[in-house]
């Protein structure tokens, strides 16, 4: 009833919508047929544009909602555009509508007839929004056609290159081969060969405007310096020339027309060709291929004059980050024109290290070393040159320097990622240097835990495994310690050295300096791989630390740890051998005392290291004999099972999964007996009621793994049948006390009872119980299925035992 009230109002609003509409465009409508559409009239157009943009459909390949425009308006809006008459803003007013109505049946346009580049631009953006293939592809020739021929008196091209952009993007393979070079050709004049001089002022008119004309003055370079080469978009003038306007927007779209149509030949029939030809034959001169070499040959000389203009010092703010983007851009496209012709190589590398050297020591170039080291990684095979220096100065002073820095943050890590294979098939940089690019996880951490879960497989192998498992349990920690690195920097020297070397310091700030905490934080805050530097424990850094847990930007860290946790131990599973795994898991067992302080980090992590210790003793069986010693230790203590349930539950299951002769040979009677002794004392203490003392409170679950385990021990040594036998047996007294029922709910109690007396009846056939607990190793499908149906054997057992009332035993 609700829902039929709902839609009835809600179809009513679009009719009274609809409604105010039609009228509205009715008025606007009038407006456009006057003598002259005035402010009035763009005031109303302004607000349709509004409307239409801020009520259409998603675009899904059918008409959008906004054609319900009146199909008679949407043809005066198109009859508006197109006329001569019409004011230059209504036409642009008019067009921005009609794309915001796209894809619309109504539109009629078309661009063959038009020779003004103004209003080709306008229409084919119109044409464009349509999304049509075919109208990319007529709207490219149309703008060709138009670039190729001479322009009238006024008109300019422009208008005519954004069309271009777009037709490139949207449609990289709408233009032929002979259009390509046309258009190749052009960009190559217009890099090349734009004016030197500055562009004059339009006059003014006024009454004391001078008819002569005064000498352009030349162009200057972003420093103040006459410029003695070619224009380039970083040179300087009051008053633009059009070929310099065309020579800024030609190299605004070069990347993406070297991508697109830069490289080798597009698949056109070739009309010289004979069908039975040898293909063999290389014609003497190849015509198609001419432009495209020029436009590189024009593109890497500009390139190169952007990069010389880039190192200079500007006199404006706004030029130097105008110098930066020109910077980064002229490097790209220098690599995509090396990709194409490998001959540009040689030229390029050794120009490219003379930038890098000049500056790798300012930080505000740090964005373009990404691209420059890009480059290397690409060429530097080919061209026979050791770029090992590159690679170290990147991953070590860029993110150890600039790590808070969101933007580069992103660009940094997205580089990486891209480029994770080659880096770790060239060079052993990259992946020594994962402490450092762990910071920017560490204070970035929302926005880069996608890209580090792409990234973080290439950073692990055998030897940075064990490594990069403290630094994952220390992430919360590295971001604490990055604060108070931040705010140590911008403290004044003398409070620096204010600490005293002897006494405690009292806050975190001089802690970093004071030698008690240096080499805690040092390590911590390492730009290398450095397992050797690693300290005992970080527990007193952690402490000291603890005033920050509570910081967003702590917690935000803290909450990427287990979804980088679970993937670590997935890659590494791949690869590790039987020493690694027994590291890890010894590791894992100390580690869990060893975490920053943030109540909900810890759960999330005990919950990731136990599922993941059971897979580790999964892989690797014999290690519960090997690690007994250290094993025993954490089983024994009480207070594991309490603070640690996870953890202790997965580790009780692999001993009584593990510890077992068809597992390991090694196994004996008297481990066995050593293992039992230890985990029936944890239950004991767990479930035994004493008289004016609260029972420990541990998960049901857990109860029951322990239950279960000691049950297959005694299994596999019988000697202890009887003792696990009497202990199951006072389970009942257990659950049903009320100490216990006031902390655990009922179907919990109920659980515990039911599996208590199912191992008790198990146990009543010792021959059964040994089958069951301890199946042929060798069948290991078999025995992969009897655990499978492990709760259904221990269910069909208690019925042999404790057949249902009237029912005859089998």
């Amino acid at each position: 009833m609700f829902t039929a009230a709902a839609e009835s109002f809600l179809r009513q609003a679009r009719e009274i919508q609809e409604e105010e509409l039609r009228r509205f465009t009715a008025r606007v409508s009038a407006l456009l047929q006057g003598p002259e559409a005035g402010p009035e009239a763009v005031d109303g157009l302004q607000r349709l544009h509004l409307s239409v943009a801020a009520t259409k459909y998603p675009r899904n390949g059918v008409c959008c909602d906004s054609c319900r425009l009146d199909g008679k308006f949407v043809e005066q809006l198109q009859t508006v555009l197109c006329s001569p008459k019409s004011p230059e803003q209504i036409q642009v007013l008019c067009a921005a509508i009609l794309r915001e109505m796209s894809p619309c049946n109504d539109l009629v346009l078309s661009c063959d007839e038009i020779q003004d580049t103004k209003l080709l631009s306008l229409v084919s953006s119109v044409l464009l929004a349509q999304g049509s293939r075919g109208e990319v592809a007529a709207v490219g020739q149309r703008v060709v056609q138009g670039l190729e021929r001479r322009l009238p008196e006024g008109q300019s091209a422009r208008f005519l290159l954004p069309v271009l952009a777009n037709v490139t993007s949207l449609s990289p393979g709408s233009l032929t081969e002979e259009q390509t070079n046309v258009v190749s050709k052009k960009l190559a004049d217009w890099l090349r060969y734009a004016s030197i001089q500055q562009g004059m002022a339009q006059p003014s008119g006024g009454f004391f405007s001078s008819p002569r004309t005064k000498q352009p003055a030349p162009i200057t370079e972003v420093d103040g310096a006459v410029a003695t080469d070619f224009f380039t978009v970083l040179s300087v003038a009051q008053h633009y020339t059009q070929d310099q306007w065309l020579n800024v927007q030609a190299f605004s779209m070069l990347r993406n027309w070297l991508l697109c149509y830069g490289g080798k030949e597009l698949d056109t029939p070739n009309p010289g060709a004979s069908a039975g030809g040898d293909s063999s034959v290389t014609p003497l001169v190849p015509a198609p291929a001419a432009p495209r070499e020029r436009l590189r040959d024009k593109a890497f000389e500009y390139c190169q004059r952007l990069v010389e203009q880039s190192t200079r010092r500007p006199l404006k703010k706004e030029d130097g980050d105008l110098q930066k983007a020109c910077l980064i851009e002229a490097v790209t496209i220098m690599d995509i024109i090396c990709k194409q012709d490998s001959s540009y190589v040689c030229r390029a590398v050794p120009f490219l290290k003379v930038l890098h050297s000049r500056i790798c020591g300012d930080a505000t170039y740090a964005r373009a070393l990404l691209p420059i080291a890009q480059f290397f990684l690409n060429h530097s095979k080919l061209a026979a040159v050791d770029s090992d220096a590159i690679y170290k100065h990147l991953f070590s002073d860029i993110p150890a320097q600039l790590f808070h820095n969101p933007s580069l943050a992103f660009e940094f890590v997205q580089f990486c990622k891209d480029n994770s294979q080659l880096f770790t098939d060239s060079s052993s940089i990259f992946r020594q240097s994962f402490p450092n690019l762990f910071k920017f996880l560490a204070w970035n951490s929302p926005s880069l835990i996608s890209e580090f879960v792409d990234l973080l497989p290439f950073l692990l192998d055998p030897g940075t495994a064990i490594e990069i498992f403290h630094l994952l349990l220390d992430l919360p920690c590295l971001t604490a310690a990055l604060d108070i690195q931040l705010r140590a920097a911008a403290l004044p020297a003398s409070e620096k050295a204010g600490a005293d070397p002897a006494g405690k310091p009292a806050t975190c700030l001089e802690a970093f300096h004071h030698p008690l905490y240096r080499s805690m934080f040092q390590y911590l805050l390492r730009s290398r791989s450095a397992p050797e530097d690693a300290p005992d424990s970080l527990v007193p850094l952690q402490q000291l630390l603890g005033s920050l847990a509570g910081s967003p930007r702590v917690v935000q860290c803290a909450e990427t740890v287990p979804v980088l946790l679970e993937l670590f131990f997935r890659v590494v599973a791949e690869f590790a051998d039987g020493s690694l795994i027994n590291q890890l898991v010894v590791l894992l067992l100390q580690r869990s005392d060893q975490l920053y302080e943030i109540s909900a980090f810890k759960e999330d992590v005990y919950r990731v290291l136990g599922s993941n210790l059971a897979m580790l003793c999964g892989l690797r069986p014999a290690l519960v004999v090997e690690l007994s010693t250290e094993i025993l230790e954490f089983s024994g203590a009480v207070s594991n099972i309490q603070s640690k349930e996870a953890i202790f539950t997965h580790m009780a299951w692999a001993v009584g999964e593990f510890l077992s002769v068809s597992h390991d040979k090694r196994c004996t009677v008297e481990q066995i007996t050593r293992f039992f002794e230890t985990l029936e004392a944890v239950l004991f203490e767990i479930t035994q009621l004493r008289p004016q003392a609260s029972t420990p409170s541990c998960a049901p679950r857990a109860i029951s793994v322990l239950m279960a385990t000691l049950t297959k021990l005694a299994a596999r040594s019988q000697d202890l049948i009887p003792r696990v036998s009497m202990f199951l047996s006072k389970m009942r007294t257990f659950v049903q006390s009320p100490a216990v029922t006031s902390v655990y709910c009922e179907e919990d109690l109920e659980e515990i009872l039911i599996r208590a007396t199912e191992l008790m009846n198990l146990l009543k056939m010792p021959s059964v119980a040994q089958f069951v607990f301890s199946p042929p190793v060798a069948s290991t499908q078999f025995q992969k299925e009897v655990n499978d149906s492990l709760p259904l054997a221990l269910r069909m057992v208690t019925q042999l035992l404790e057949p249902a009332a009237g029912s005859m035993p089998v």
